[in-house]
């Protein structure tokens, strides 16, 4: 019967000299996505910061629902390594069943995330996505969650059409009809363009941004501190999952 582990406890559990944090690294390759205690080689690592003593750790997998999987063991120069990948020398060293969060979180404000919808604006969505690098399912993912594709919608704040843009930043882009779904989606295509190059491609950057405006992102030098913002990456990275994995792109999984 395999452990079951809360999330990155996989890695937590294991023995560890006095401290308050250590460093989990999320490795991506080939799609597929393990914890580790070091970098892997051939994947794409990030390292993240874990406090020992949190009462909630962090969800470091992604959506994944509940899955089962083998933490390895391997010596590399006089020390051990630990991962959630089968590596080259690796040896099991036990198994474990993880709990991720379920793909359908209601956000206060927000609403529930829903299921993807295709149909809406398709062929908009597709040549924006075209013209300027970006997603196709990362557009759809904002749209979904700033508007539900509602070319009319206007917020509280002020934001009109589809992708919800303020009328400084529509006019910048040269909108000339906010509630155009047209040109909506270019525009907003463009804007999310800029925010990704500003940002080195950090998608949850770039939503923040999207969402509080750069000043926000500058003046706290990262995410700020709004629950609103925080609720609407939340939303937006588990709609971009579901719209890749709708549109074929294929979602991320655990590693074998």
């Amino acid at each position: 019967m395999p452990r079951v582990l809360p999330i990155v406890l996989v890695l937590l559990c294991l023995p560890a000299a006095p401290a308050v944090a250590r460093t989990v690294y999320r490795c991506v390759q080939g799609g597929t996505v393990s914890l580790a205690t070091a970098p892997e080689p051939g994947s794409k690592c990030k390292a993240m910061t874990v406090d020992d003593a949190a009462v909630q750790t962090p969800n470091l997998w992604g959506d994944f629902g509940v899955f089962s999987g083998t933490l390895y063991e391997r010596e590399q120069q006089g020390r051990l390594e630990y991962s959630t990948r089968n590596l080259p020398g690796s040896r099991a060293y036990l198994k474990f069943t993880v709990a991720t969060p379920p793909g359908e979180p209601a956000h206060a404000g927000l609403g529930r995330v829903g299921k993807p919808r295709l149909g809406e604006y398709s062929r908009q969505f597709r040549a924006a996505a075209k013209a300027t690098g970006v997603d196709d399912a990362w557009l759809r993912a904002v749209a979904h969650a700033e508007s539900a594709f509602d070319a009319a919608a206007v917020s509280p704040k002020g934001a009109q059409g589809v992708m919800q843009l303020m009328p400084e930043v529509a006019g910048a882009y040269g909108v000339k009809d906010p509630f155009s779904a047209q040109q909506s989606i270019s525009a907003g295509a463009r804007h999310m363009q800029s925010l990704l190059r500003r940002y080195d491609g950090n998608r949850t950057l770039a939503a923040a941004a999207y969402n509080a405006g750069t000043g926000a992102v500058s003046h706290y030098g990262g995410v700020p501190p709004y629950a609103e913002t925080r609720r609407y990456i939340d939303k937006v990275l588990a709609l971009y999952t579901r719209y890749r994995e709708a549109l074929g792109t294929g979602p991320e999984r655990p590693a074998p």
